[in-house]
């Protein structure tokens, strides 16, 4: 059994034999666990990033199969196998109206904006640092009623999108948007759809995104602190009302953030 387990993590903690798991097994989830050093791991037949305290982790998409295998080779070459099954979710159908019909149908003057966008972004989240600040609690970054919740499928006036994969924060422009975890931040942007548009990188591969700032208080580059303010919520980009949208990736899984978190942000 390993010695050193995961701590200061919000969810409850899961252990068999040689490995640790931190997370809720159900789909849209980012698990975090941990080995023996110098083992290895695969999910599904697929190698698993390990950083040198032998600490992973492997997210769940928002209509992932249920049922998965994850595999560890100790570094004596004997071989440990749990099999993973997830809870199927439920997601919600939200309708929003009223919003300017170049927002829902983009006009054609402004596709060639809105992929350079995409291309920014991605490039974004495109770093995999052995950084792991993801291996510790993660904090609600505004304070506000939940106004949006992860996997909702969205109708836009009308017209059915593709599903939310955020948590939405409500609350006045000009309230305080904090780090909810430690991290470097990769873009800080006015983006079509998004608005005012900042991203962090937690480390092995995570990446919180947050969406519609009014003001962003941090530059690329910058290492932000748990709970150091990076800006405040605003209405810009697709947005009906002001609220932080906070979005969780592992790489170009789209994750629920509202998984990470105890409590309401209204606590």
């Amino acid at each position: 059994m390993l010695t050193c387990l995961l701590t200061s993590l919000p969810l409850i903690v899961t252990a068999q034999q040689d490995i640790v798991l931190n997370g809720k097994l159900t789909q849209g989830s980012l698990v975090r666990g941990q080995v023996a050093p110098g083992s290895s791991v695969s999910l599904n037949g697929e190698p698993v990033k390990l950083n040198a305290q032998g600490k992973f982790v492997i997210g769940f998409e928002r209509d992932e199969t249920l049922s998965h295998t994850l595999r560890v080779e100790k570094p004596d070459g004997t071989t440990k196998s749990r099999q993973i099954t997830l809870s199927k979710r439920d997601y919600d159908i939200q309708r929003i109206d009223g919003l300017d019909q170049n927002m829902v149908t983009p006009p054609a003057s402004v596709l060639k904006r809105i992929r350079r966008d995409s291309a920014n972004v991605a490039s974004a989240r495109a770093g995999d640092s052995d950084n792991d600040a993801v291996f510790t609690r993660f904090i609600w970054p505004a304070k506000g009623p939940i106004t949006g919740v992860y996997g909702s499928q969205r109708v836009l006036n009308g017209d059915p999108k593709r599903p939310h994969y955020g948590v939405d924060v409500g609350g006045p422009i000009g309230t305080k948007v904090i780090a909810p975890v430690s991290g470097t931040v990769t873009l800080a942007d006015d983006l079509y759809y998004s608005g005012n548009t900042l991203i962090i990188d937690h480390g092995m591969r995570v990446f919180s995104t947050f969406l519609h700032m009014d003001t962003i208080t941090v530059s690329v580059g910058d290492t932000v602190e748990k709970g150091q303010q990076i800006g405040t919520i605003g209405e810009t980009g697709r947005a009906t009302g002001p609220h932080l949208d906070w979005r969780i990736n592992l790489g170009n899984k789209r994750l629920d953030p509202q998984l990470l978190v105890t409590g309401s942000p209204n606590d």
